[in-house]
């Protein structure tokens, strides 16, 4: 299985897919990404979970309904697994050869006269017209040509601080020395990245962390206020320690 024209295939084939938008695409390259982890083997087994973090897809509906639909054009074959400990099969066409068949119709296009032409004829209609340019003796002067040097420069010159970073997760010995700075206890640095690592460093189990610190400060003041309520106040009782007790109520 050659990975380029796969590929180009795939390409070439989705242009002519009305049915077919972004969803589906990356869908199809999440697949397209494990058979290749797989050395392009059919049929290869799938975890749902996965494919959708894989594929950016949040929603387990969308997620079934591109799967049925890139299964009705051909593009994969897919068995779904209802047992939660076995994973659904999926097998990936060969689409190297729609790309071959697109080629030869393409060639077939191109030698067919149309028309009652000859097939010179269509090669000199088909070349593009030619451009009056002045000659080098005119007298005329040519206006000087505009260039948007410049302007790239200006949009690429951008201060770092605009510039996107993306986000990744720390080490747990990065968190130890960040809460130890802190004046916080390695303890708490284990139970922030314990916490944040089970549920992919999702703040609030929805949004994509960006500044694992920031998160951190807060999780030590938290800390603070849940130790500080959890302690005992200390105190004496208001007893008056020369009571007769033997005396009746």
């Amino acid at each position: 299985m050659n990975y380029i024209k796969h590929l180009t295939g795939f390409f070439e084939r989705i242009i002519q897919e009305d049915r077919l938008n972004p969803t589906h695409i990356s869908l199809y390259v999440a697949l397209f990404q494990f058979w290749n982890v797989q050395r392009f083997r059919n049929p290869i087994s799938i975890n749902r979970e996965e494919v959708m973090r894989l594929s950016k897809i949040a929603s387990k509906a969308t997620y079934h309904k591109c799967m049925r639909e890139l299964d009705e054009l051909k593009y994969i074959t897919y068995e779904p697994s209802y047992n939660p400990f076995r994973g659904s099969l999926i097998t990936l066409h060969d689409l190297e050869l729609d790309q071959k068949a697109v080629q030869k119709k393409n060639r077939m296009n191109t030698n067919k006269p149309f028309n009652n032409q000859t097939s010179s004829e269509q090669v000199i209609s088909q070349l593009p017209e030619p451009i009056n340019e002045p000659s080098i003796n005119s007298n005329k002067l040519t206006k000087p040509i505009k260039t948007n040097i410049g302007a790239k420069s200006r949009i690429n010159s951008g201060s770092p601080n605009e510039k996107r970073q993306r986000f990744s997760p720390p080490k747990i010995e990065e968190t130890e020395i960040f809460f130890l700075e802190q004046k916080s206890s390695n303890q708490e640095a284990q139970k922030f990245f314990n916490y944040f690592e089970s549920n992919g460093w999702l703040v609030g189990g929805k949004t994509k962390m960006k500044n694992w610190k920031a998160a951190a400060r807060n999780w030590i003041i938290n800390s603070r206020k849940w130790n500080s309520s959890e302690t005992p106040q200390s105190g004496n009782l208001h007893t008056n320690p020369n009571k007769d007790y033997s005396v009746p109520l």
